[in-house]
């Protein structure tokens, strides 16, 4: 059995770490994780055969050599592992999560931070318990700052990573209704997300908050903050500028001097992920000039607030994940775009709802009225939902792309909006 020092020490003599055998690092640490179906200790001596170094196992019985590591829990082993590495490295560490724009606002703040220094950042998505450590196990000296996205879909989730991560500082991009189902209610939501101002509270750190945001400012009333916002009273006040169909905005420094940015972002809903990313900038000494310039060369990915013309449409593509509160912004930010096309919206279900969904669902197609919006609607909660002769439902993107391809759609403004798991992004293709 091998304990975290001596892990660590092997560690070192690595390239790197995994936990896919599909995407294996030559040279280093496979950590054999088990889950409901599968027990990677089955592929571990596969790991070493392909070019890993060690593996770290919690099943005695494959352990065959001294290049297999045994510990007790590989799972905790790869946490204590990462938060061990973190300690060797005295860097502002800058946790972020919230309901909606957590990545936006991480992409941006890791644009504007390696502006200045290189700077590690979450890749992706892995913001969960073996995403964070596999995270940390990538600092290295060249780092000076640190940038780590933290999801939850249970109360105690960022409890637990802030433990594993130990943020210097936080940010909460906003607390919404998202992953309704594991969080039991709003009010869940709000404990679970407010356990990272928790955690940088009692370790005396520094907060980054939106000063538009009452819960917000009153959850880190007692904290070292930051406040950036539209409101007067943010230390970092920043507004609207038009730009088209992107974000442009303009930001004001404590020396009353204003910077405008125009941004290759969709929707005016992206300003306080924004002006988040600009206070962390001037926190740590980014010029105002490098933060205009950073952002405005930051181009969206991966389906996140992008606009496309296909040279058929105009697409807003924010495909990646969706629920009530992103929803809601979203529509209302469309509706309000100045175009001479008709408008269609592409909605499919918000998924991880649990019994609130049928309302949610119920309560989008209101606002879909409201705003005279007509919209295809995809999944089977919105099939539940009241029918309206404006709107076309489907039950798989896979239909709704199989319309799209018989009766072509051209010269609109879509808006394409739903939760990763309906796939909507099968469909640009046909637009």
């Amino acid at each position: 059995m091998i304990g975290t020092a001596e892990l660590h020490k092997r560690f070192l003599e690595c390239a790197g770490a995994c936990t896919d055998t599909r995407q294996l690092v030559r040279d280093g640490m496979f950590f054999a994780l088990k889950g409901p179906r599968f027990n990677a200790n089955e592929m571990a001596a596969s790991a070493l055969e392909n070019g890993c170094k060690y593996a770290v196992v919690d099943d005695p019985n494959v352990v065959v050599n001294d290049r297999f590591l045994q510990v007790n829990d590989v799972l905790h082993a790869l946490q204590d592992l990462g938060r061990h590495h973190r300690r060797h490295f005295n860097i502002p560490v800058v946790a972020i999560t919230g309901s909606n724009g957590k990545t936006t606002t991480k992409e941006l703040v890791h644009a504007v931070l390696s502006a200045k220094a290189p700077t590690l950042a979450t890749i992706g998505n892995l913001n969960n318990h073996i995403g964070v450590p596999l995270t940390l196990l990538r600092m290295n000296a060249d780092h000076h700052f640190a940038i780590i996205e933290m999801g939850a879909n249970h109360i105690g989730d960022i409890a637990q990573l802030t433990t594993i991560a130990e943020p210097t500082h936080g940010l909460i991009t906003n607390i919404g209704k998202a992953h309704l189902e594991g969080f039991g209610s709003y009010a869940g939501v709000v404990e679970a997300k407010t356990e990272l101002f928790q955690y940088i509270l009692v370790h005396q750190g520094g907060l980054f908050v939106n000063a538009d945001d009452e819960l917000l400012m009153q959850k880190s009333s007692s904290a070292q903050r930051i406040t950036y916002g539209t409101s007067t009273n943010a230390m970092i006040t920043g507004h609207i500028v038009p730009n088209g169909p992107f974000l442009g905005f303009a930001f004001d420094t404590s020396s009353r001097t204003e910077h405008r940015v125009r941004t290759q972002l969709i929707g005016d809903y992206n300003l306080p992920n924004a002006l988040a990313a600009v206070s962390v900038g001037m926190e740590f000494g980014v010029p105002d000039t490098t933060i205009v310039e950073t952002l405005e060369a930051y181009a969206p990915g991966n389906n996140r607030s992008q606009f496309k013309d296909t040279g058929r449409n105009h697409l807003v593509l924010d495909a990646y994940n969706a629920n009530p509160s992103s929803m809601q912004v979203a529509l209302r930010n469309f509706a309000a775009m100045v175009t001479d096309r008709p408008k269609l919206v592409i909605l499919g279900d918000m998924l991880e709802l649990g019994t609130d969904s049928e309302d949610e669902h119920n309560n989008i197609v209101a606002l879909l009225t409201e705003l005279q919006l007509k919209a295809w609607l995809i999944g089977p909660e919105f099939g539940k939902t009241g029918r309206g002769n404006v709107h076309l439902r489907f039950s798989t993107a896979a239909q709704a792309l199989a319309s799209a391809q018989t009766d072509p759609i051209s010269d609109h403004l879509i808006l394409i909006k739903g939760s990763r798991g309906i796939t909507l992004e099968t469909i640009v293709p046909a637009l």
